[in-house]
């Protein structure tokens, strides 16, 4: 492999403790549930486990699938996982021989459950989850009573354990976020007069846990603000900075112009020509993003070898990925715009 010519992602594991021991310091007396959904933020699954190992207070991990939950499981076998999509009937098996906790959002779910655990012994540990709004997953509020009463059901008879009620907000608007937790209220009141005793209430992920204290559970579901992802349009998060940095080799310098080792094969899109990236001399724009080299301006001394940040901390004046993120969907938009107004349409 040539080393140079090879794009590296950097991953601080001190940040990365750092932005965890913030979060939870905001959250609380909430507890952080650290979601791992794709490889943990594209961070991978392993690396985040080991870097957080001696963090003896993190030991609630929100996992998405189960085969996700199984490889968390695996790095840590005292530690809780959540893992909240629907699953096939050999997922269910395997993440109950594993003590996964599962996330019902179904009639149909809840019943594939209940089936899966007959005579293993103990129960399914599970969390159900009410639609307030959002229309992900979720049993709807006219359908809630009676969900809930099949679950108190199967709960007296040994095969469920109730142990939280959650759900997703749209995060659409605050007045729309207060409805929500207000349908959510109701739901987890329901599911009390039922005579369950769920310990775990959880509506909020990233964005909502920070700003919206208010609408706060047991638990709070955050993944990308502990890995320093800040929200689409949202400001600089205090205390919070990005884990990854993504640098590139310079492989060419040429007068007025120098050329790193990624392109869009690696994975850099072509419309961010123009956006600024990191230099041992401070912030450059690049010019064009060709297949396995991207070209930008050059600076006094440039050699073959210095590192360029594509995004990052900025350290190095570069941009944090959801700043590179903004760009591409902006400039996206603008190239929509521009057809539309000079293509001819034609049906097909």
């Amino acid at each position: 492999m040539d080393t140079v010519k090879t794009p590296v992602l950097e991953l601080s594991a001190a940040q990365l403790v750092r932005n965890v021991s913030a979060v939870r310091d905001h959250i609380a007396p909430s507890r952080l549930m650290l979601a791992m959904k794709d490889d943990a933020y594209g961070h991978g699954i392993a690396w985040v486990l080991d870097a957080l190992a001696s963090d003896s207070a993190l030991n609630h991990f929100g996992s998405f699938d189960v085969d996700t939950g199984l490889r968390i499981r695996e790095r840590r076998p005292d530690a809780r996982v959540f893992a909240w999509t629907t699953s096939a009937d050999d997922e269910i098996a395997a993440a109950l021989d594993a003590g996964l906790e599962l996330g019902i959002g179904t009639a149909e779910y809840l019943r594939r459950v209940i089936s899966g655990a007959h005579g293993r012994g103990r129960p399914a540990d599970v969390h159900l989850k009410i639609d307030t709004g959002l229309r992900r997953n979720g049993v709807r509020p006219e359908d809630w009573g009676e969900f809930v009463a099949e679950s108190a059901k199967a709960q007296r008879a040994g095969l469920l354990n109730v142990i939280g009620v959650w759900s997703h907000l749209a995060e659409a608007s605050d007045a729309e976020d207060d409805e929500s937790a207000a349908a959510f209220r109701r739901a987890v009141d329901v599911v009390r007069a039922a005579g369950l005793s769920p310990r775990d209430t959880h509506l909020t992920a990233s964005a909502a846990s920070w700003w919206r204290p208010e609408l706060r559970g047991t638990v709070c579901r955050i993944g990308a603000f502990c890995y320093g992802i800040r929200s689409a349009d949202g400001p600089e998060i205090p205390g919070i900075r990005p884990v990854a940095t993504l640098r590139a080799r310079v492989v060419e310098v040429r007068e007025g112009e120098t050329t790193v080792g990624i392109g869009a094969l690696h994975g850099l899109p072509s419309v961010l020509a123009g956006a600024p990236v990191g230099t041992p001399a401070g912030v450059r724009r690049i010019r064009a993003v060709g297949d396995v080299a991207t070209t930008m301006d050059s600076w006094d001394g440039a050699q073959v070898g210095d590192l360029v940040s594509v995004f990052g901390p900025g350290e190095s004046g570069e941009s944090d990925a959801t700043a590179l993120a903004e760009r591409i969907d902006t400039v996206g938009e603008e190239i929509l715009t521009r057809l539309s107004s000079t293509v001819q349409r034609v049906p097909v």
